[in-house]
């Protein structure tokens, strides 16, 4: 393999996608959010919850099982040279994988991902069935390992989509309020295994929350949170702070790009 070095004006001309995950809690609209995009887009099904959208002029497949979120994850970000070959995202994955499928996904600028909640739970499902998940003494189910098995094929997952370079990759997923041992609210991410959850804001270019915010009429209003720094607590991650994006309009030529309509922007 060699060596590529870009210097600035390569790289300015280099296509790139942007990979955003966007949590909220149920009812909000994430799935909405399809009939905001006008480039061309695939959704990966994984909820059978497009019922609210559908007069969406888009594709969309089901996925059912984790070795199909495997398969089309091979196929849309092609082979991983750095895995070995009986590696899923391998060169071999990769041909076995398109040999299989006739499908072609060239034409799709945007991935929509609906969700990373239910995606979890497949995984996890497969990851219990594993070899590895139970004991070699006893035989019995061994759930650490099961959890084991989940982050790595989690987070294998998420970097495949990760280095797209042509693509944008929206990520949708539940967002659930749970309570501490001083009864105050938190704001997590709803994912199958801890480490799915933490390890995100740290695969992805930015992390959103949807959620309803208070106005000073006592209205709620759809927003989006998009600052790590918040007075709500949501989990949110965004590359420059906001008040420069607005500042210089460049949040605005961002939000085109995402081809979200926002209401607010926190």
């Amino acid at each position: 393999m060699t060596f590529k070095i870009l210097n600035n004006n390569e790289r300015l001309k280099t296509t790139t996608g942007i990979k955003v995950v966007i949590f909220g809690p149920y009812g909000i609209g994430k799935t909405s959010l399809l009939k905001t995009i006008s480039e061309p887009t695939l959704c990966l099904d994984f909820e059978a919850g497009l019922l609210a959208v559908q007069d969406w002029q888009g594709d969309s497949i089901s996925v059912r099982t984790w070795s199909q979120a495997r398969d089309i994850a091979c196929l849309i970000g092609g082979p991983n040279p750095a895995l070995k070959s009986d590696q899923a995202y391998s060169q071999k994955h990769y041909e076995h994988v398109s040999s299989k499928y006739n499908e072609e996904f060239s034409k799709y600028r945007c991935i929509f991902i609906d969700s990373i909640t239910v995606a979890s739970r497949l995984c996890l499902l497969w990851a219990k069935m594993q070899p590895e998940a139970f004991s070699e003494r006893s035989g019995k189910q061994d759930m650490r390992a099961a959890y084991g098995i989940l982050a790595q094929e989690m987070m294998g997952w998420l970097n495949q989509f990760q280095h797209i370079p042509n693509k944008d990759i929206i990520t949708v997923g539940t967002l659930g309020q749970y309570l501490d041992d001083f009864n105050r609210p938190t704001w997590l991410p709803q994912c199958e295994g801890a480490k799915t959850a933490s390890e995100i804001p740290g695969i992805v270019d930015e992390v959103i929350s949807m959620v309803g915010i208070k106005k000073d009429d006592g209205t709620e209003k759809r927003s989006f949170v998009c600052q790590t720094i918040n007075s709500w607590g949501y989990p949110a991650k965004i590359e420059v702070d906001a008040s420069i994006w607005l500042k210089n309009r460049i949040w605005e030529n961002y939000l085109r790009k995402l081809k979200l309509r926002l209401c607010y922007c926190y």
